[in-house]
């Protein structure tokens, strides 16, 4: 009775110390719970665990306490994530990299291999590279690249290599790292070796902070000290290297050639490939119904939806299935411009201008597009209501050209409950099978009629999608199909009428991609290119070795 007293009085002990966030009785009641021999519920003890994390004074000079802690909840109880990363770092605390790496052995295989995960390994791989054991480093690397609960991150990514670096394994003449040929790696020291590191990097990170980019510029400078270097600074180069000069720094890649100032190399756009590509149009087609379920309900919520929602969602979801079937297998000209219709129509003004969306179709068209307008219904009637207390009224002049537009084939009107930008999203990523008889209808850079280079059909819209970025694709589609795929456009003011011939600025898809890329250097090697989130769109973190014979 005791015993069972005892253990409600630490448990009540551990919840209080966690509502007043004071871990100080706990190192006392702690000694008293080893002299007594007790074990206290598993809930208790990962309540210590929470507590002591708040406090970085371990209670007792020499001693981990939340180690200690850890270890009585894994011999009473199973293992928990919680558990063997504080075991971890009391381990990596103690500079046992090898003990800690045993202890994840000891889990690895059984029942608890998904404990593997970044906050159990990262230490580990840091205390590696503090030791300059990049033998054992790589080894763990490759151990937590291949796990699937461990996402590595920049700032991993970013440490690794600088230290690597550091250590010299980059240089043309280096020793090979230990161990890295059993590892599937066909190259184990110098330029060959980094360029598999950051491929692979690349396959995990789209981008870098600031802080990454100071560590790798940092590892690099050492590891090359007493060969020339760009500089020893994140400061901007604007000038050419020669083939000699190692470069980790910062540059301002040109926005229209895709030119990097200090290694001439050109960055690439690199869009969507075929099974993303497809992947991005039956995500749409999948997240439609979603979508309109959520539409429809608060338009049930409002009173303006008379009927079962549920079914209008659903007939929602098909109608959206009879547009991507008949984009595919619609004959005669292929689409090349996808014109987000309310987008356009709206800009500038706080009613819907179907002149300017008119003026838009125009100009397109004399620059040898076929545009497609992708307008909801509601905007084509000769009344409809713009938001609660105003109401629009369409001239005739209006309903003409929306009338021509649809006789030309040039607008598809999206019935109501149904959502437009999942209309112009996915006819950006359609086949249109048919019109298109199996032929390229991208554009290429140069050519003769003055076109927009780049992937058909582009994307005429200023909409930023906040509304669907997140949850309809990951982030490295997103940036692919946003750069390839969208086209932001502006009128200059009209003078005196609406209805004034007015100039329109296009800025188009990107012309390099924004995230990680290698490209050849015109004089040899590798140019490797970071985005760094605190940086200006154009800036990236430049890296290239230094190669004297361009190889």
């Amino acid at each position: 009775d005791q015993h069972k007293l005892g253990t409600i009085l630490l448990a009540h002990l551990a919840d209080h110390c966690a509502k007043t966030s004071n871990p100080k009785p706990l190192y006392a009641a702690w000694d008293n719970i080893l002299a007594a021999g007790m074990a206290p519920l598993s809930r208790t003890l990962s309540t210590y665990l929470y507590v002591l994390s708040l406090d970085g004074d371990v209670g007792s000079e020499g001693r981990d306490i939340a180690a200690e802690v850890a270890m009585l909840h894994d011999a009473l109880y199973e293992p928990t994530e919680k558990t063997v990363s504080l075991l971890v770092k009391s381990l990596v605390a103690r500079g046992d990299a090898a003990g800690a790496e045993a202890l994840l052995d000891g889990i690895a295989d059984g029942s608890l291999s998904e404990l593997l995960r970044h906050r159990t390994t990262s230490p580990i791989l840091k205390l590696h590279c503090e030791n300059g054991d990049i033998g054992s480093a790589l080894r763990l690397y490759h151990r937590m690249r291949t796990t699937s609960r461990v996402k590595m991150d920049d700032l991993t990514y970013s440490n690794f290599i600088s230290s690597v670096a550091a250590n010299g394994y980059f240089l043309p003449n280096s020793k090979e790292v230990e161990g890295g040929k059993d590892l599937g790696y066909d190259s184990v020291f110098g330029p060959k070796l980094l360029d598999a590191l950051i491929t692979e990097m690349a396959q995990d990170v789209l981008d870098i902070s600031e802080e990454s980019a100071q560590i790798m510029q940092e590892g690099f400078a050492t590891g090359f000290q007493g060969m020339e270097c760009a500089a020893n600074s994140l400061d901007p180069i604007t000038s050419l290297c020669g083939n000699e000069v190692m470069i980790a720094n910062r540059v301002a890649v040109d926005h229209d050639t895709g030119k990097c100032p200090a290694t001439d190399a050109t960055l690439r756009l690199i869009v969507l490939e075929p099974e993303q590509r497809d992947h991005v149009h039956d995500t749409l087609l999948e997240m439609a119904r979603a979508k309109s379920m959520d539409y429809t309900a608060k338009l049930a919520a409002k009173g303006r939806v008379t009927h079962d929602h549920v079914e209008k969602a659903e007939l929602a979801t098909t109608i959206l299935k009879d547009f991507s079937e008949w984009l595919d297998s619609r004959e005669g000209r292929p689409y090349t411009a996808i014109v987000d219709g309310a987008n356009v129509a709206y800009f500038g003004w706080g009613k819907v201008n179907v002149h300017q969306l008119n003026l838009m179709v125009e100009a397109l068209k004399r620059q040898g597009e076929h545009p497609l307008v992708i307008f909801p219904q509601k905007y084509t009637r000769r009344k409809f209501h713009l938001r609660q207390g105003m109401m629009q009224i369409l001239q005739d002049d209006e309903l003409e050209i929306l009338n021509k537009l649809k006789e030309n084939d040039q607008m598809y009107v999206v019935p109501p409950m149904c959502l437009d930008d999942m209309y112009w999203m996915l006819a950006s990523v359609s086949n249109q099978t048919a019109s298109t008889n199996g032929l390229s209808i991208d554009v290429a850079k140069n050519n003769e009629e003055g076109r927009f280079p780049g992937l058909r059909p582009i994307v005429i819209s200023n909409d930023k999608m906040r509304d669907h970025k997140d949850e309809l694709l990951d982030e490295r589609e997103f940036r692919r199909w946003a750069c390839s795929h969208i086209v932001n456009y502006n009128f200059t003011e009209f003078i005196e009428d609406q209805r004034d011939e007015r100039e329109i600025s296009f800025y188009a898809a990107d012309i390099f991609s924004d995230e990680i890329q290698g490209n050849e250097c015109p004089g040899g090697g590798m140019a490797w290119h970071f985005p760094v989130s605190e940086w200006d769109a154009n800036e990236r973190f430049c890296l290239r070795l230094p190669s004297a014979n361009g190889n």
